[in-house]
């Protein structure tokens, strides 16, 4: 499958190119980006061309893989599936059900493949965790913890506009979903409390009656940085296991045969519509911080 990258900054030269460009079964053949001197690097870098015009790279590849700004990205997707070109996304999809829907929508119209890339859904050690206790059940509690600290010197994130727009809500919050939802289920509805150093925490009721908090942040002071992922249920408590010898870069490769696969007929739980929905999660939960009331997902 060839590919094509949209997006120049450290997540696309770092581990989207240098996954794709590993990857035995994926052709890494080409780069756009919103900074021509930033394309260019890239692609000299992996020996691929530069595409000053997105169409021209589309007309060249049969999927594309995106990391750019979630409202820069939901557009850019939108029009590479009616290009009929497969998407492999990054999260969150986008930041409103509305553009997000757009995503959907062209994806369905165009029967094209689509993969959106929750790192930790791209773990095997984590995918198998999921995949067993989803099957056992009666999961009925959760907590989640991620308190990042981005905007320290020398950090790839650190002038990153979006990020700092709008917070570990939207960048941590589709992470937190993505491993808390296959156990405990849909969100019916929720509430939102804001606290120091940007932090955002969430009180999520699932449709299975099972009750779920997050805890998110991007700003936390430096040595109080923590991740951590809890269940409670009937046959007892659980945490996420690690993630082992993987790093981001095998996980977006294991993310590249997903979408490969997705192509060939065998969908992915984590496509657009999953993203989708959880774009509808993350909506209501800013209105939750700005009503201080529960908001219906």
């Amino acid at each position: 499958m060839r590919f094509g990258v949209l997006g120049t900054g450290h997540w696309a030269a770092t581990t989207q190119a240098v996954a794709l460009a590993a990857h035995p079964e994926a052709s890494l053949v080409g780069v756009w980006g919103r900074s021509p001197a930033k394309t260019a690097a890239v692609a000299e870098s992996f020996g691929i061309t530069a595409f000053d015009d997105v169409d021209k790279l589309l007309d060249a590849v049969d999927a594309v893989a995106i990391a750019l700004p979630p409202q820069i990205q939901a557009d850019l997707a939108a029009r590479a599936a009616r290009a009929g070109k497969h998407l492999l996304l990054d999260k969150p999809l986008a930041l409103t059900v509305e553009s997000a829907s757009a995503v959907v929508d062209a994806v369905t119209d165009n029967g094209v493949a689509s993969v959106v890339f929750f790192t930790n859904r791209f773990i095997p050690a984590v995918a198998e965790f999921l995949r067993d206790n989803e099957a056992l059940g009666g999961w009925y509690a959760a907590h989640a913890t991620m308190y990042a600290s981005i905007f320290q010197p020398g950090n790839p994130y650190a002038g990153s506009t979006w990020r700092r727009e709008h917070g570990g809500l939207w960048d941590l919050g589709p992470h937190a979903l993505s491993v808390v939802l296959p156990l405990l289920g849909p969100v019916v509805d929720l509430s939102a409390a804001d606290g120091p150093h940007d932090t955002v925490h969430l009180l999520l009721r699932h449709d299975s009656g099972a009750a779920s908090t997050l805890s998110l942040t991007l700003d936390a002071a430096p040595d109080a940085t923590t991740f951590g992922f809890s269940y409670y249920g009937e046959h007892g408590a659980l945490t996420l296991p690690a993630w082992g010898a993987d790093t981001p870069v095998t996980a977006f490769g294991h993310a590249v045969t997903a979408l490969i696969a997705a192509a060939g007929g065998v969908p992915h739980p984590c496509d657009v519509r999953y993203a989708a929905s959880i774009t509808g999660i993350l909506s209501a939960a800013d209105q939750a911080r700005r009503t201080q009331t529960i908001v219906t997902v």
